[in-house]
C-alpha cells in the first residue's frame, strides 16, 4: 500500500512555500495548474488548490473555507529535535495551538498550517508507538 495525502488550500504557492520551508519537502512537479506534488516525506503529499466557498463534493453541501477548523484527521510530523523544528514551523508560518504535552517519554506539539489544517510535531521518546 502507498499512503498518498491530499490538502486542500486555497492558493499554491504559499502553500508551497509553507510545506517546504516548515517540513523541508520539496516541489516534485505541478500535475496541472491545481495539483502540487511534494516529496521528502514518507508519503507523498499533493497540495490541492480548491477555491474558499467552493463545495467539497457533489454529495454535501458543505464548503470549504480556510480559517481554522476542526476535522476528524490531523496529520503528525515526526522529528528529531521538537524545538528546532517548532522554531522552522513557526518560522514558516505556523501558529502554535497548545503547548508542549509529554507522554511516555515522548513529546507533542500541537499547530494550524496559514490555512487552517491542525498537525502535531512528535518527537518520540524510547518507549514509543515508531
Amino acid at each position: 500500500m502507498n499512503l498518498l495525502i491530499n490538502i486542500d488550500v486555497p492558493d499554491l504557492e504559499p502553500a508551497i512555500g509553507f510545506y517546504s520551508n516548515a517540513f523541508g519537502l520539496k516541489l516534485n512537479r505541478m500535475l496541472d495548474d491545481d495539483v502540487a506534488e511534494l516529496t521528502g516525506a514518507s508519503s507523498t503529499i499533493y497540495l490541492l488548490k480548491k477555491d474558499e466557498g467552493s463545495t467539497c463534493s457533489k454529495y454535501s453541501t458543505a464548503t470549504r473555507h480556510y480559517e481554522r477548523h476542526w476535522t476528524p484527521i490531523h496529520f503528525d510530523v515526526v522529528v528529531d529535535d521538537i524545538w528546532q523544528a517548532t522554531e522552522r514551523a513557526v518560522s514558516a508560518g505556523a501558529t502554535i495551538e497548545a503547548e508542549c504535552s509529554e507522554w511516555r517519554e515522548s513529546k507533542c506539539i500541537t499547530f494550524s498550517d496559514p490555512f487552517g489544517h491542525g498537525f502535531c510535531l512528535i518527537e518520540f521518546g524510547r518507549d514509543s508507538y515508531s
